[in-house]
């Protein structure tokens, strides 16, 4: 499969759609000065080409009372039940990131809680998991970065 190029219309386009995945086609088309059926025909290439995958919404956990955020390094019996320990923690909601990872964990883990009582539920639940030995938990005292867009700005500059 050759690599899909994008030229500066597309990188454009996409800086707009980080910032706001929500912009209406024809709102780029106005600032780019192009038409709406020309943004519409580049971002389905992108998509096509698996350069765009769908679209997030971010949300304020804080004012829908899921403040409380902590980190679980969990370490495996045998590295071979990773692929059945992840799908069970894929069944708990409250687990929003999981990392295979090397060095001191074999999984890492972050889940999203409304206070400490409720993460130790969480917490209780992957201990829960056949196949955990142990985990590890990490308080975070505040999220202090969490800006994806200037990376994909960044990336975009550098293409």
């Amino acid at each position: 499969m050759s690599k899909f190029r994008l030229d500066e219309v597309d990188h454009q386009i996409l800086d707009m759609l980080i910032d706001n995945t929500r912009v209406p086609f024809t709102d780029i088309a106005k600032k780019l000065l192009i038409s709406a059926g020309t943004v519409h025909v580049r971002v389905k290439k992108m998509e096509d080409a698996g350069i765009i995958q769908g679209s997030s919404l971010t949300l304020d956990y804080e004012k829908l009372g899921y403040s409380f955020i902590a980190y679980v390094g969990v370490f495996l019996h045998n590295t071979s039940q990773t692929k059945f320990v992840l799908e069970r923690i894929n069944q708990i909601p409250y687990v929003t990131v999981a990392h295979i990872t090397t060095g001191k964990f074999n999984i890492f883990c972050k889940i999203r809680a409304r206070d400490t009582k409720h993460a130790k539920e969480v917490i209780f639940m992957i201990d829960d998991i056949d196949g955990v030995y142990r985990t590890e938990t990490m308080i975070s005292l505040e999220e202090s970065i969490n800006d994806k867009k200037r990376l994909m700005h960044t990336i975009f500059k550098e293409l």
